[in-house]
C-alpha cells in the first residue's frame, strides 16, 4: 500500500469513528516527531501494540480484501498466563461494504465481535476439524448476545447494529460490511497479532507499505522502523 493511500484511509476512518460519538485516545493523533519526543514515556503503548493498523492482508486490493484496525487497549501474555491482572484487549474497526477481512481463527484469543453501528456486519463461520482446518461437516455453535446459535458449516450470522458474537480459539470466521461501511467492536483476551492469527489461505498479516508521502500517524507495524534507536 502506499503511503498515501494510508494517510487518506486514517482521515476518513477517523472521521467515521467520530460520526459514532467514539472518541479515540490523545495519542492516535500524535505526529512522527511527537511520537519519538514521546518514545521513553509511550514504551507501554509501543510494547502493547496499541494504534493504528490498516492492513490489506498483503493482496495490494484495500477495498476488496482489508480491514482499517484501532487497538486502544491491550494486556499481557503473562498475566494472561499468570491468570490476573490486564488479561483483555479492545479494538475498534471498521469493515467496508464488501470488503472481506478473510477467514481465519485464533489459537489462544476468545474474542466479543460487535456491529456499534452503521449497516449490517455478515459473518461467515466453521468449526475446526482434527487438523485444525475449516470443517465442512460439524455444526457451528456460537453466542449471539447471551442466545445459543447453530449454523451449518459456512452459515452466515448477520449482526445488526448494536449486536455481536462470541468467537472462541479455533472458530474460523471472515467477515464484511453488508450494505454499507460498518463500526465494529473488538473486546478480547489479550491480543497478538504476530503469532495468534491463523488464515485458511497463505495471506500476510500485514501490508508492505510504499513511502511516496510523510505518515500523518505512525501505523503499529511503524513503531519499530520509525521509532528505533
Amino acid at each position: 500500500m502506499k503511503r498515501s493511500e494510508i494517510n487518506n484511509i486514517i482521515r476518513q476512518s477517523d472521521d467515521f469513528i467520530k460520526s459514532f460519538g467514539f472518541c479515540l485516545p490523545p495519542f492516535a493523533y500524535w505526529s512522527v516527531d511527537q511520537f519519538r519526543a514521546q518514545k521513553t514515556a509511550a514504551h507501554a503503548i509501543i510494547e502493547a501494540g496499541l494504534g493504528w493498523d490498516i492492513t490489506d492482508y498483503g493482496a495490494g486490493d484495500f477495498d476488496a480484501l482489508g480491514l482499517f484496525l484501532f487497538t486502544t487497549r491491550n494486556g499481557s501474555q503473562a498475566d494472561l498466563s499468570a491468570g490476573g491482572g490486564m488479561c483483555y484487549a479492545e479494538k475498534i474497526m471498521i469493515s467496508r461494504h464488501d470488503q472481506i477481512s478473510p477467514m481465519h481463527c485464533h489459537v489462544l484469543k476468545t474474542e466479543d465481535i460487535i456491529n456499534r453501528g452503521g449497516a449490517t456486519l455478515a459473518v461467515e463461520m466453521f468449526e475446526s476439524d482434527l487438523e485444525g482446518n475449516p470443517c465442512t461437516s460439524s455444526t457451528v455453535k456460537v453466542m449471539s448476545d447471551g442466545i445459543l446459535n447453530e449454523f451449518v458449516p459456512g452459515g452466515i450470522l448477520r449482526l445488526e447494529p448494536g449486536a455481536s458474537v462470541t468467537l472462541r480459539p479455533g472458530n474460523w470466521h471472515k467477515f464484511w460490511g453488508e450494505k454499507g461501511d460498518v463500526l465494529i467492536g473488538e473486546v478480547s483476551a489479550v491480543n497478538d497479532d504476530n503469532t495468534d492469527n491463523i488464515f485458511a489461505d497463505p495471506i500476510g498479516r500485514f501490508s508492505t507499505i510504499e513511502e511516496d508521502e510523510v505518515p500523518l500517524h505512525l501505523l503499529v507495524p511503524d513503531y519499530d522502523v520509525f521509532l528505533a534507536d
